[in-house]
């Protein structure tokens, strides 16, 4: 069954070894973070830098595995219809609208709707990691200088995933506006047993 989550909010929700996770953009243009963590022990979780290390690159696509802090495959990425994702950025805090936006004023965000739905789990907001930036487009010029432009994701664009072991799964359907194209959106997913 596939399950909606609306424009600036987020779920939290346990991923069997033998499921698979289908994550769509159904309009097109919209980032989802994702963060994952072992459902029998919670300080495992995604690292960013693991996964670079590991993968000896910085744009994660079919075919790639995530990782995690303890050196271990997570997820394998099964297909990739838009190719284009991020694993190099934080996920967005009320300190990012406030430095990066000069806006001191409440903002939803990406952290805020991870830890608040990862709370049942008992994970803290010090335990979010960096996420994976599904339909992100973040480039970078000669001297390392970023950017991130509107996701090049089409309406039914999607990334499937195949765990490695039992796991808690943090979604968003992502709260910046630059990551977005300056629409906010939903996002959707299916748990899958099968193919």
């Amino acid at each position: 069954m596939v399950e909606k989550i609306d424009k600036q909010s987020g779920r939290a929700f346990i991923l069997k070894k033998n499921q698979f996770l289908k994550v769509i953009d159904p309009l097109g243009g919209q980032v989802c973070d994702m963060v994952l963590f072992n459902a029998k022990d919670t300080r495992e979780k995604i690292s960013a830098g693991k996964t670079m290390d590991f993968e000896e690159s910085i744009l994660i696509t079919k075919s790639n595995f995530l990782w995690s802090n303890r050196s271990r495959k997570m997820m394998e990425i099964i297909e990739d219809t838009n190719g284009r994702n991020d694993i190099l950025l934080a996920p967005c805090s009320p300190d990012t609208f406030r430095i990066m936006y000069n806006n001191p004023e409440y903002h939803p965000s990406c952290f805020e709707n991870l830890y608040k739905n990862l709370a049942s789990f008992n994970i803290a907001p010090d335990d979010v990691p960096t996420a994976f930036n599904i339909f992100m487009n973040v480039q970078f010029n000669e001297k390392g200088k970023l950017s991130v432009l509107k996701p090049l994701s089409k309406a039914g664009d999607f990334i499937l995933f195949k765990p490695e072991f039992d796991m808690i799964v943090g979604l968003t359907a992502c709260s910046a506006e630059d990551s977005n194209g300056g629409t906010f959106k939903p996002i959707h997913y299916e748990v899958l047993d099968k193919l």
